[in-house]
């Protein structure tokens, strides 16, 4: 357990998969969380569990699509709680296609949740995480090291948020902040599930390999971890480290893995 009596984390894409994960694993070191993404009434059941089990949850929804939102959400927490000790940008989402059926509305879209919701996530957050030396959690992808066949806009999306985070490193020298980028493998998410336009598919079968898929309770535990041990850049999951390492040692062999793998669904 960590010296975190009435510290605060604040965890965007909240509502399911990784960021209702890492809010179960955050209260258990002792840490009050606030939930945010749209799905309000997802983030709600998610608190009551929370309640339930002694821990402090504080529902507050925002939509990483609009800066007006994002910083409502900020106002809120602090005018509720009065700090934030970590602030985890996990909100996204991939858009789906080859770069040649991608249109400019595609890669907006893309660019505006993965990149400009993340970065104005940080923005807002950041004159209260100077106030606490706090923690910011940016939430990456192996995609960002590789090339990505038929998910061209998310990799590309990833891609600058590790740029992000390594210019965030720099520029928060002196301040106290530290800044961990979070690059999973294969987890368990709805990524696959929702489409170009944001429309959830329940049913549609997820293109990734089941066998090499994290459960999401491991991977928030993994993903604490960094953020309190404020590493900057982590790539977890044994076959992310992996292929990313071949990535970087013998990109041709990597190049034909990657070719004769699974293609999600496209519109």
């Amino acid at each position: 357990m960590t010296d975190s009596k009435n510290k605060v984390v604040w965890i965007t894409g909240a509502s399911s998969g990784i960021g209702k994960a890492m809010a179960f694993e955050w209260v258990a070191q002792g840490y009050k969380v606030v939930l945010s993404a749209r799905r309000k009434e997802l983030l709600e059941s998610i608190a009551q569990e929370i309640h339930q089990k002694g821990g402090e949850a504080l529902v507050v929804p925002v939509d990483i699509m609009n800066e007006k939102s994002i910083e409502a959400a900020v106002a809120s927490i602090i005018a509720q709680w009065g700090r934030i000790d970590i602030a985890i940008a996990n909100a996204g989402f991939g858009v789906f296609g080859s770069i040649e059926q991608l249109s400019a509305a595609d890669w907006s879209r893309q660019l505006q949740g993965n990149v400009t919701g993340l970065a104005l996530t940080v923005k807002h957050a950041l004159p209260y995480l100077k106030q606490t030396q706090g923690r910011i959690g940016l939430v990456g992808s192996v995609g960002a090291f590789l090339p990505n066949p038929h998910i061209g806009a998310y990799g590309a999306s990833k891609a600058a948020v590790h740029s992000i985070g390594l210019t965030l490193q720099l520029e928060l020298m002196g301040t106290g902040v530290s800044c961990t980028v979070l690059h999973p493998g294969f987890v368990v998410s709805e990524i696959a599930r929702i489409d170009n336009e944001g429309v959830w598919h329940p049913d549609r079968p997820d293109p990734r390999p089941s066998n090499l898929m994290w459960p999401t309770d491991k991977a928030a535990k993994v993903m604490v971890w960094a953020i309190l041990k404020r590493k900057r850049n982590y790539v977890f999951t044994t076959h992310g480290r992996i292929i990313v390492g071949l990535q970087r040692w013998f990109p041709g062999l990597t190049r034909k893995i990657l070719a004769k793998g699974p293609k999600p669904d496209t519109p």
